[in-house]
């Protein structure tokens, strides 16, 4: 999901206007970062809709190596193959998580083509895990939103289903009968 950081929008007290004239009370302006910032990995099964996030206070190579090790232990044991799907992160394609793939034969990874952002189909995922997790909330520190996320999975996960690219089905055009459909007729 990248980097996430507590912000808070809205100020915390109102502003009364200092003239006489009767004017609406403002609200103070407070925008700011509140503590640390932190990172969300993220691993989807499309198959089944099953999600798993880890949270970590820097994006580094170690953190990076102990999500895929975490992943590894989550997905089924009978499967034979795991195809990671990746952009072109500088941690994704650094020398400790190659040797991972190295010690780890299932694993295969994929690059998406630097010109071709379009690609990276998890982006829609990140979307509404986003918006379950983060959307509208106002959030003090990093663990506040540690929580959310975990809590976002949890609900997630309880809720699966095969997760479909694409628009959803009640914003794609319903379908019109072509020139090989029977009119409606009336006899008279």
């Amino acid at each position: 999901m990248g980097p996430q950081a507590s912000k808070s929008y809205p100020g915390q007290r109102l502003v009364r206007p200092a003239g006489p004239k009767a004017e609406r009370a403002r609200q103070e302006i407070d925008y700011g970062r509140r503590g640390t910032a932190g990172y969300v990995f993220g691993a989807l099964q499309p198959a089944t809709g099953a999600a798993f996030t880890q949270t970590c206070e820097r994006r580094t190579t170690v953190n990076r190596v102990d999500f895929l090790s975490a992943v590894e232990r989550w997905i089924d044991p009978a499967v034979e193959r795991v195809h990671a799907v990746l952009d072109n992160l500088n941690i994704h394609s650094a020398p400790d998580v190659l040797l991972f793939s190295l010690l780890h034969p299932r694993w295969e990874f994929v690059f998406q083509p630097k010109y071709a952002a379009y690609l990276n189909l998890i982006e829609p995922w990140w979307q509404v895990r986003r918006s379950l997790a983060l959307k509208g909330r106002r959030f003090e520190a990093w663990c506040e939103i540690e929580y959310a996320i975990t809590r976002a999975t949890a609900y997630w996960n309880d809720h699966r289903q095969p997760f479909i690219w694409g628009r959803r089905r009640r914003h794609r055009p319903s379908r019109r009968l072509g020139i090989a459909a029977v009119p409606k007729l009336t006899l008279i």
